[in-house]
């Protein structure tokens, strides 16, 4: 009997959603449960996605990098981005449901929720409806508190001390 998916979803200020995703979809794989994993909002040279790649369980949506931090977009860049996103997001979705996965990823979804490029009602309305065996991991910060509502785990994680405090930039293969 297949077990009933569960809601995650991964917040705060602190480092480590996204590897707590990474984490749980490397556990996932190595079970031999089929994973969808989808980054919003980033350019897709993450270091984590070079290895979720190789792995034949994981499926990577590696559509629509983003060029450069919305907050320095024009309006028709931000235009373009939206429906890129939404396209990624639908993509995304569909192929979770069509190749029967175990673990949905969906991570900085709540930035691009915030940001208007992916509705809260799509992914409220996805969650309610999705199958019952699907696992979904969401991962940002300041998510809605709908979002909150649909959550079986609901882990925050709190910055107490950061390098970037002292001046120190994010760190290739380690910060991304």
């Amino acid at each position: 009997m297949e077990q009933k998916g569960l809601v995650h979803l991964y917040t705060g200020d602190g480092k480590g959603k996204t590897t707590a995703a990474v984490g749980l979809t490397v556990r996932a794989a190595g079970r031999g449960k089929r994973v969808v994993f989808c980054q919003f909002l980033k350019n897709n040279q993450t270091g984590e996605l070079k290895v979720l790649q190789r792995l034949e369980e994981v499926t990577v949506i590696t559509d629509y990098p983003v060029q450069g931090f919305t907050r320095s977009m024009t309006s028709q860049q931000l235009e373009q981005t939206r429906t890129e996103q939404q396209e990624k997001w639908k993509k995304a979705t569909a192929l979770a449901v069509e190749q029967k996965a175990s673990v949905l990823v969906l991570d900085e979804l709540m930035a691009a929720i915030g940001g208007g490029f992916v509705p809260l009602d799509w992914v409220v309305s996805f969650l309610q409806q999705r199958p019952d065996h699907l696992e979904v991991v969401m991962t940002g910060r300041n998510p809605p508190l709908e979002l909150i509502e649909c959550c079986d785990y609901h882990s925050e994680i709190q910055a107490r001390r950061h390098p970037y405090e002292k001046g120190i930039l994010a760190r290739e293969g380690i910060e991304y």
